[in-house]
């Protein structure tokens, strides 16, 4: 129980920076929502799908590499700075290729009048690929207040710029549009540009996480070992494969309702389908906090003789959360989240996706906790076979979905966010059974089973017993979710109070 009260304080830490990061950041999908149509913001969504895909390509499992050796070598200088010079000179590479290149290429995604926002997202790109081993560092080196004080900082600066582009700039230009401050925006501002700035926001925002994490960076004594970089790489290429895989099957379906709809609905279904999947901000937002903390706190555990009854206790917290998120955004949906979040109009027709996405993202996130069983034995091309077969799944249900919704018997987003869903509940049953014959670890599946179908019953009797009136209905529901509350501390009490109290005897 210590051990697992330390990933849930390091993941509460982590979680600052994300959660916070991710608050300001779904205000923003309000703003987007209501300045931007939803072709402009299909735009956006697009975009930021490649530098998904592209972000895992640049990095090519260097993170995951680099906790593996940091934990097996003696020499930490040598990881850190291994590391570090790779992803140097693969991004330089890969920034000077798209500078290069940036005209093609946008005819190729077929932008051809964009080719700024080619070179503005290989920066992007490449600021963030090279921040990659700074940041595992911190978190190798136990400090998550400082690697939250920095992801707040960029996640900040990308708000306020935002805010600053978007709003107040055409505000002040259109109000007080003699006055001098008028005159000095008119210097930096173009009125003709919209999702631009979304776009330069994000840009700024890299540059300076960087900036801030020189200090990381200026005390590395370089140190380069031919031989070892080979092996950090053996190690980190199926990893690599197995991020592509796992980007194809968390990104691509944006990609390719761009690219199979026919030219005049498909950013606009882009746009509504990016919406609705920010909407399952509770769960992206545990998980992703949960990876930061998890994956360092796993390796270092694995020392312990009970490391295997820590890992099985870990999975029933986390699906006590997932499932508490899942059950909690859908009773709260239609009277709360989403008249804060979704501002503009068309972006609601798409709310039937949601549960299917929130619930996709929970096998995802179980899947994360199941995948430390091949990173622990280095048998790492299990993971690319994993994410391999995951994205077969997502491709081949997308190419035979989306193009049969054109004829508008349903939203190509619907095939799409179907095909997630079985993509993510395929890998985590396939590396459920693959892991327990390589790595045994006695999961409680009855309470997996339980605590999940419980959530989805309440969410279902939800639905059936709905009160017209509102202040019934949120009472109703908070009813169902307090219930689901107590049914949980019923069956788990003894094991907290324990855990809070080690000496205590029942």
């Amino acid at each position: 129980m210590t051990a697992i009260k330390k990933l849930a304080g390091q993941t509460a830490v982590y979680g600052i920076p994300t959660i916070l990061g991710r608050i300001f950041g779904y205000l923003l999908v309000g703003l987007y929502t209501k300045v931007f149509l939803p072709d402009a913001y299909g735009t956006i969504g697009v975009f930021y799908a490649f530098v998904s895909f592209l972000n895992v390509v640049l990095t090519y499992g260097m993170e995951t590499s680099f906790f593996r050796f940091n934990q097996l070598e003696s020499d930490k200088e040598k990881v850190f700075s291994t590391g570090m010079i790779s992803l140097l000179l693969t991004s330089g590479i890969f920034l000077f290729l798209v500078s290069v290149f940036a005209a093609p290429i946008a005819r190729l995604i077929h932008y051809p009048d964009h080719s700024n926002y080619v070179i503005w997202f290989g920066w992007i790109l490449a600021l963030d690929a090279i921040s990659a081993i700074p940041f595992a560092r911190l978190r190798a080196l136990n400090k998550p207040r400082r690697f939250a004080t920095i992801k707040l900082t960029g996640v900040l600066i990308n708000i306020i710029l935002n805010l600053f582009f978007i709003l107040l700039c055409p505000y002040i230009l259109n109000t007080f549009s003699n006055s001098l401050a008028a005159k000095l925006i008119s210097f930096i501002y173009r009125p003709d540009w919209g999702i631009e700035y979304v776009f330069i926001s994000n840009l700024i925002a890299s540059c300076i996480s960087l900036l801030l994490l020189t200090p990381e960076i200026a005390v590395t004594k370089w140190k380069v070992q031919p031989e070892f970089w080979k092996k950090m790489l053996f190690y980190a290429f199926p990893l690599l494969f197995a991020g592509m895989a796992g980007m194809v099957n968390e990104t691509f379906d944006r990609l390719l309702l761009r690219y199979l709809l026919p030219e005049n609905i498909a950013e606009y279904q882009v746009g509504v389908y990016n919406a609705c999947y920010k909407i399952s901000i509770l769960m992206t937002i545990f998980i992703q906090a949960y990876k930061y903390a998890a994956e360092p706190f796993f390796f270092a555990q694995s020392k312990e003789k009970d490391a295997k009854e820590t890992y099985a206790r870990i999975m029933d917290y986390f699906i006590i959360v997932v499932s508490l998120i899942f059950l909690g955004t859908m009773l709260y949906l239609d009277d709360i989240i989403l008249p804060f979040l979704i501002r503009g109009k068309g972006y609601l027709e798409g709310r039937a996706v949601i549960p299917v996405l929130l619930m996709a993202n929970l096998f995802l996130g179980v899947y994360y906790n199941l995948s430390i069983w091949y990173k622990l034995t280095g048998k790492t091309s299990w993971g690319a076979w994993l994410s391999l077969i995951g994205a077969v799944i997502t491709l081949g249900l997308n190419f035979w979905w989306i193009p049969l919704s054109s004829d508008h018997l349903i939203h190509g987003y619907y095939g799409s966010a179907w095909a997630t869903f079985i993509c993510y509940g395929s890998m985590m049953i396939l590396s459920y059974v693959i892991g327990q014959k390589n790595f045994h670890v006695k999961y409680n599946l009855k309470k997996f089973f339980g605590y999940l179908g419980l959530s989805f019953l309440l969410y279902v009797v939800s639905i059936y017993i709905n009160p017209d009136l509102l202040i019934l209905r949120i009472g109703f529901h908070s009813i169902l979710l307090l219930l689901f509350a107590g049914i949980v501390w019923t069956f788990e009490k003894k094991q907290i109070l324990q855990g809070l109290h080690p000496t205590r005897t029942e």
